[in-house]
């Protein structure tokens, strides 16, 4: 009587207990094992000590927003075990209409999983039939990078990992700097790439004078002078530049060699914005008034910019913004991510940026002094890759306690000349 059938069974055997041992020990390895504790989520104190537990139920329990100094809006999205996520969804001049936007949102969140990122963000913008906009988006926005940065917490990874890991090592970051003495301070304090804007922008009218045009292009200059060649400073005209008035100082900057130019005509302008890309070698820049990967859609197609600067606060979050950063990766066209506001928008923008190729520089107006545990620091232009899960930052309460609450309004700007109405 034939054994071969016995050897295969003993070789079926082996190979199911080998399985089974591999199965078991890579589940203990990600954390997928029942805990032998009731409580399902393993952690001792501080807001970085999660252990990686994948499948363990977590749920969203509330929604919180304040409004902190001198005019953000901060989120915290509260779970039943204990880990909260950070966000920022704010529109600069409306906060309180976005934090009841994020309340109206709540009532879907509660009782949910945070870490279904992309199924929620689809049912928030969807299920809504009037879609986008600066306030909804803006809202979705801040609570998309809560819940990225629950997921990072609960996994014990930064959230750039879970977007296929760094692509470089440190960030670059450039600050605000609008007189030769600023610019020189901020050189100081290890900066290598700055923004400006353009001298009395505002009160350029619809047709410019040569003394605008000559003024404007001086100051610029002196700022060039002040940091030399080895530096890059762009120039934001904001939007409230005309047709006109814009290709006359493109081309008086021209000289200068700006980093780019932001916003030279208004953001809606599209066909108006690719005729000036073509004619200037000057990089134009644009994308903080831009809503969700269909609005950079055209900008894209018609190459009206060749830097795109999603507002990960407004623009519709981390992810949102990666997908933006891989139709711009398409087009040879890079991502500088807009940020005026809090270090939650900036820790967002630093998660995106780790994960993209197509990574230029990262706009800041504040490293977390007086709002997190440990600010973060600049190096030689840069901010080292942050290490920490989920968003990588802790709000320090105790210095947060008297910058609680804000009635920050947008300026209201009007022509000196005539006193029309003039953009912001």
């Amino acid at each position: 009587m034939s054994t071969r059938p016995s050897h295969t069974a003993s070789r079926r055997k082996f190979f199911r207990h080998a399985f089974a041992s591999a199965l078991l020990g890579a589940a203990g390895a990600y954390g997928l094992q029942a805990s032998e504790s009731e409580t399902p989520l393993s952690k001792s104190s501080g807001p970085f000590s999660y252990r990686p537990v994948y499948k363990d139920p977590i749920k969203i329990t509330k929604l919180e927003t304040f409004k902190v100094k001198p005019r953000f809006l901060f989120l915290k999205v509260h779970t039943d075990q204990g880990i909260v996520g950070l966000g920022e969804p704010i529109t600069e001049g409306r906060a309180d209409t976005c934090a009841t936007a994020v309340q109206e949102i709540a009532p879907y969140l509660v009782g949910k999983d945070p870490r279904r990122v992309m199924h929620h963000w689809q049912a928030i913008y969807r299920h809504a039939f009037y879609r986008g906009g600066p306030i909804l988006t803006s809202a979705l926005s801040g609570i998309e990078q809560a819940l990225w940065d629950i997921k990072g917490k609960a996994l014990g990874v930064p959230v750039y990992e879970l977007l296929g890991g760094p692509t470089r090592d440190r960030i670059r970051v450039y600050a605000h700097a609008r007189t030769p003495e600023a610019i020189k301070q901020a050189r100081a304090r290890g900066y290598t790439a700055f923004k400006t804007g353009v001298k009395n922008g505002r009160q350029s009218g619809v047709v410019a004078n040569a003394r605008f045009i000559e003024e404007a292009t001086e100051a610029f200059a002196a700022l060039r002078e002040a940091v030399g060649k080895d530096a890059d400073i762009g120039i934001d005209f904001h939007g409230a530049i005309s047709p006109q008035n814009a290709a006359l100082l493109i081309h008086a900057l021209e000289p200068y060699q700006p980093y780019f130019i932001e916003e030279p005509v208004n953001c809606q302008n599209v066909d108006v914005m690719a005729e000036l890309a073509k004619e200037t070698h000057i990089p134009i820049a644009t994308g903080e008034r831009i809503f969700t990967k269909w609005g950079f859609r055209e900008i894209l197609e018609k190459g009206a910019a060749s830097i795109l600067q999603p507002d990960l606060c407004h623009a519709g979050g981390i992810f949102e913004g990666r997908i933006i950063a891989g139709m711009a990766e398409a087009y040879y066209a890079a991502i500088a991510p807009h940020n005026p506001l809090g270090p939650i928008s900036l820790a967002s923008g630093l998660q995106l940026a780790a994960s993209i190729p197509n990574f230029l520089c990262q706009e800041q107006v504040t490293l977390g002094e007086g709002y997190l545990k440990e600010p973060f620091e600049v190096e030689d232009g840069h901010i080292p890759l942050p290490t920490k899960p989920g968003l990588g930052i802790e709000l320090d309460e105790e210095a947060l306690a008297d910058k609680l609450g804000h009635d920050w309004r947008n300026p209201e700007t009007y022509l000196e000349s005539d006193g029309s109405v003039v953009d912001w």
